[in-house]
């Protein structure tokens, strides 16, 4: 089954991010500081580690876990303050010996927009308003107004409480801001021309304006995405296949192209460019074979497609876990045992209980948005 509904596919969080898109170097700065200490973006010198404001530090904060990169637990009974630790893809991509900390490639973007827009149990969507837009929306262009109609129509259905509009409205702003090369910015929006120039995900030209001044309307592109890998693009259909199966098995290009949570609707692309990156990869993956029955067209896995995706992920970055010293994630969860203790939590949590997941999240911002 496909994430047709929302609360199945995402945390009820909205707005988190202060109205700041995603910087270049916050996410390599944030792994760092929540590597060696947990409680980094707790700490009353927070904005001076971090080398940003308070705000920022809150947009960072969430970034990080939107994007996979942290996960947040207690780290004792009967204490509200919940701790960032770093997980084990974070370890790969962004230590100073993994893949590509700097994010210099442009393929690590769409790496993370993957991260940051695909659900799987116990690791769900911490962007609803993203996952909405690009998983679940009727439309390929909009307006502010459209699609903070469908988000909240969505979070209606899907949770136990909704947030105020404006939240929502923040969050497709946000998505505009992070993903258009051009825009009309709002006078006296914060960050609003920093985050033009400074957040790379505009690279990966998902948006573009099409609207005027005075009635802004947005387009999803598409096309060949001659900057997406095609190794990135598998692990994404490998990784999606494993949200259904662990085992040998197979899965139609149809579902990876169209599916809600699938990477078609996420990459934006079509079925086509989805062939051409599986056969390059199966090529040189005997594990790995595209199947034609009846006019369909399947991937097909002889072994955990998870394991499989990062075999391939891992061949694209030249094999960052067998450089000396590179922890297994079973050494990185004995590490940081409280990621285990987070995902199992998550998997435990009912998927349309927002009243908990809500007032946790406005706990833990609480005091640095004071």
């Amino acid at each position: 089954m496909s994430d047709s509904r929302l609360g199945e596919a995402a945390h009820f969080a909205f707005a988190r991010h202060e109205t700041f898109a995603p910087r270049f170097g916050w996410l390599h700065k944030a792994y760092m500081q929540v590597k060696r200490d947990q409680g980094a973006f707790l700490a009353d010198d927070a904005p001076v580690l971090f080398g940003v404001g308070k705000n920022m530090v809150n947009a960072m904060r969430y970034w990080s876990r939107a994007f996979k990169l942290t996960r947040e637990h207690s780290p004792a009974q009967r204490t509200q303050a919940k701790f960032s630790y770093p997980t084990w893809e974070a370890r790969w991509l962004l230590d100073e010996d993994g893949a590509d900390p700097y994010l210099e490639e442009n393929g690590s973007l769409w790496l993370l927009h993957w991260w940051l827009v695909s659900s799987r149990p116990g690791a769900k969507s911490h962007a609803p308003a993203w996952y909405t837009a690009f998983h679940l929306a009727p439309f390929s262009r909009f307006s502010t107004a459209d699609m903070t109609q469908v988000v909240t129509r969505h979070v209606n259905f899907s949770y136990d409480k909704s947030p105020e509009e404006a939240s929502i409205v923040r969050d497709i702003d946000c998505i505009t801001k992070m993903y258009a090369r051009s825009a009309p910015e709002k006078a006296g929006s914060p960050g609003s021309y920093e985050d033009l120039l400074a957040c790379p995900f505009r690279d990966l030209d998902l948006l573009t304006f099409v609207g005027t001044r005075g009635k802004p309307e947005w387009q999803f592109t598409s096309g060949h995405r001659t900057s997406l890998p095609a190794r990135v693009l598998a692990y994404a259909c490998l990784d999606y296949a494993a949200k259904f199966s662990r085992q040998a098995n197979s899965i139609s290009v149809a579902r990876l192209a169209n599916e809600p949570g699938s990477p078609g609707r996420a990459f934006r692309v079509q079925e086509n460019e989805i062939v051409m990156a599986l056969q390059k990869i199966a090529a040189d993956h005997p594990q790995l074979n595209l199947t034609e029955a009846v006019g369909q067209r399947s991937l097909a896995f002889t072994a955990d497609p998870f394991e499989l995706a990062w075999e391939v992920l891992d061949e694209q970055y030249d094999f960052v876990t067998r450089r000396p010293g590179f922890p297994t994630r079973e050494e990185w969860a004995a590490k940081f045992p409280e990621l285990a203790m987070a995902e199992q939590k998550e998997l435990a949590t009912k998927a349309t209980d927002a009243t908990e997941a809500a007032d946790t999240t406005e706990m833990l911002f609480a005091e640095e948005t004071a």
